[in-house]
């Protein structure tokens, strides 16, 4: 698997385990919202940070997506 992929799966269990969702969940919320995309695109300033801040930047990513589809 890639670096990316990688790191794809690790943001996937964070995520999860932060919000306490299922991984069917998460996908679903990531493919509504085209957050894998997103992770792919940035993830080289994406991997050199802290679990804490991939949560919340994942979480702004959302919240602005879901500001864009109003």
């Amino acid at each position: 698997m890639s670096r990316e992929g990688n790191f794809l799966v690790y943001c996937i269990e964070q995520y999860k385990a932060a919000k306490n969702l299922t991984g069917k969940q998460v996908s679903e919320l990531f493919e509504h919202y085209n957050v894998w995309e997103y992770i792919y695109s940035c993830f080289e300033a994406l991997h050199t940070t802290g679990e804490n801040y991939i949560i919340a930047d994942i979480d702004s990513f959302i919240e602005n997506r879901a500001i864009d589809r109003k």
